[in-house]
């Protein structure tokens, strides 16, 4: 079971009786649960590579959630944040998202909520960990992934177009090298969001969509006509066969 699994999570919550009980539901499915309360020692502590979750609110003195989640992507820290919001409209949600962060709860949210959405972070945790330590001992055969000019290092997460380093977010690379594994076949928008977010709420779909035109911004040399990510009407996207 994955609440049996000990994992360590990180609460960044400028209201300690927020952080004190979001700690208390935490540690109930048995994770190892750190508080602070402010941005500046909330992105130290996020940054030093010790945690497998960082619960993350948005507004903190100091510095806020966003910046914090945009400077732990651009340091390539790809520890999962889960942001958590007082802002109900949708520009500020997909904000986050686009910066790096893999899912949010808005304010007030039910516990029951909170550790679904911690269960479903740490599953898709559990699920790459196998994975990556396969992959590095397959010869190689599934760390790089060519397609025509574009090289990914799975292992690395680096991405080049021609040469080029590209920086992707966490989660423009998590798409990506989903996308790449699976030359030729078409995912719909909620297949992507089981596969690279971890939920299948509909009403995710849009983050998607959000994510697909930025990595296509980054990856193809004409966005308005991509060789790489394709569409396939009434479906989803697609990867293109490799050559």
């Amino acid at each position: 079971m994955l609440d049996s699994m000990d994992r360590r999570i990180l609460v960044v919550e400028d209201q300690r009786d927020i952080a004190e009980l979001i700690a208390m539901h935490l540690r109930d499915l048995g994770h190892r649960v750190d508080c602070v309360h402010d941005g500046a020692a909330g992105y130290e502590a996020a940054r030093s590579g010790r945690y497998d979750l960082v619960v993350l609110d948005v507004m903190l003195p100091g510095r806020d959630g966003l910046d914090i989640v945009r400077a732990l992507r651009i340091d390539k820290v790809s520890t999962p944040v889960l942001m958590l919001t007082a802002r109900s409209t949708e520009l500020d949600r997909v904000l986050g998202l686009e910066l790096g962060a893999d899912d949010y709860l808005t304010k007030p949210f039910s516990i029951a909520e909170l550790q679904a959405r911690v269960r479903a972070l740490l599953r898709r945790l559990h699920m790459h960990a196998p994975a990556a330590a396969d992959s590095a001992g397959a010869a190689g055969t599934a760390e790089r992934i060519e397609a025509g000019d574009l090289l990914i290092d799975v292992a690395s997460r680096e991405v080049r177009l021609a040469g080029r380093p590209i920086t992707l977010t966490a989660k423009e690379f998590d798409l990506l090298a989903h996308f790449a594994r699976h030359p030729g076949r078409a995912f719909t928008r909620l297949q992507l969001l089981d596969a690279v977010w971890g939920t299948t709420f509909e009403g995710y779909e849009h983050t998607v969509n959000t994510h697909i035109n930025r990595l296509r911004a980054k990856i193809e040399i004409d966005p308005a006509n991509p060789r790489h990510v394709l569409t396939v009407r009434g479906v989803g996207y697609r990867f293109a066969d490799r050559r």
